[in-house]
């Protein structure tokens, strides 16, 4: 029998520092550029400025994210065994330990580095997978991405994409199939038409499942207003599980207000749902009396640009003041950022100045983040990005 090949060196890749990796993020300025073009995406080794091995990961010259540590062990290959490993981890870990299949059949897979796949989202949906690649390496990974995927969900199918500006900053051309038809997934009882593919994250926001139960225990009876509702969660939460007497949504979005209609009728509730941007509805109701109970505040992310943070919080601040003077004294509010560059500490203290400027006065009972298939590595605070705050409003 003759001997198996050996297989070829890594290309190599040098830090400006001596010290090993503690993030699997490294920027530009702390790699040294190799004499030898490396594709974008491409496995590479690691080492130290002194030639020690630290990792292995992914190189990418053009991305403001210069490598992507995937292992700091040695003998740890970057090969198809290596993401059925991972892969495997990620799904026993939803299945196994959270048991969220007793809740629902909608919940993330694998959540980027924190299942230590960094550029890679993982979500399913029923029957559908939906794979969305935030780095190169990823992307020219899919194969051996989604054979191991088929080996625990041997029936789904498949969807896969790239946002464009991820493209761009990565150098890849992920040409998405078409899409697959939307689906209806169960979620703690309630029915919710997805549609991957759309252009609202992989199709649903799964994140926000168990705040959307907390939520609709403050809705008995009461008047709920749902802003920047997307395809309805928080809002048929309120009136189906949570028996609100009467619940408005609003969003500018005319094909995120037609999926939450859709939404509504499959739970069998009654939603008022208007189309118009909340700070000009908002100013109209609010000098006609228009209060609320319970009002939810959920916008999409505010930016992507370390640079437009602080043009970010004071957005902020300005709908959380106006959703604010919305709450009847008393009433419940919960608001939401899903902006990852923005810290809980900034979020907070920007709802602190709206509700000074509102003349109210906040009673904070709880604040969370992301369902617990959206977990965060502790030394990767990056993917903590989802706050969301519940106050009583005096």
């Amino acid at each position: 029998m003759n001997p198996a090949p050996e297989q070829a060196p890594l290309p190599r890749v040098a830090l400006t520092t001596d010290r090993a990796p503690s993030h699997p993020w490294l920027f530009r300025k702390t790699v040294e550029r190799p004499n030898e073009r490396i594709a974008p995406g491409t496995v590479v080794d690691v080492h130290d400025k002194n030639g020690l091995w630290v990792a292995r990961g992914f190189y990418n010259a053009h991305a403001r994210v210069t490598l992507r540590v995937l292992t700091t062990k040695q003998d740890e290959a970057i090969d198809d065994a290596f993401f059925a490993r991972k892969l495997a981890a990620a799904v026993s870990f939803r299945r196994d330990a959270l048991k969220l299949d007793a809740v629902t059949n909608a919940y993330r897979l694998v959540h980027s580095e924190a299942d230590g796949l960094s550029g890679l989202v993982v979500d399913r949906f029923g029957d559908t997978i939906v794979v969305e690649f935030f780095a190169a390496g990823m992307f020219k990974q899919r194969g051996a991405i989604m054979d191991a995927l088929r080996t625990h969900y041997p029936a789904a199918r498949f969807y896969y994409f790239a946002e464009e500006h991820v493209g761009k900053q990565e150098s890849f051309d992920c040409r998405a199939p078409e899409p697959p038809p939307p689906v209806v997934i169960t979620e703690h009882g309630l029915k919710f038409r997805v549609a991957p593919g759309s252009k609202h994250k992989t199709g649903f926001f799964v994140d926000q499942r168990d705040n959307r139960k907390t939520l609709s225990e403050f809705c008995a009876g009461k008047r709920v207003l749902d802003l920047c509702c997307n395809s309805g969660g928080f809002g048929v939460y309120a009136k189906a599980m949570g028996g609100a007497d009467e619940v408005v949504g609003l969003d500018l979005d005319e094909q995120a207000i037609d999926m939450a209609k859709q939404n509504a009728k499959l739970n069998n509730a009654q939603i008022r749902y208007v189309q118009a941007d909340l700070f000009a509805w908002l100013r109209d109701v609010i000098p006609n009396g228009e209060r609320f109970d319970t009002v939810v505040l959920d916008p999409a992310k505010l930016t992507r640009d370390r640079e437009d943070v602080e043009s970010a919080l004071r957005k902020y601040c300005d709908m959380n003041r106006l959703a604010l003077l919305a709450v009847k004294p008393g009433g419940t509010f919960l608001t939401c950022s899903c902006t990852g560059l923005v810290s809980e500490a900034d979020f907070l203290e920007s709802v602190r100045r709206a509700a000074w400027q509102a003349g109210r006065t906040l009673q904070v009972f709880k604040i969370t983040g992301a369902a617990p298939d959206h977990p965060f590595l502790i030394h990767v605070q990056e993917g903590r990005y989802l706050k969301a705050v519940f106050c009583k409003v005096d």
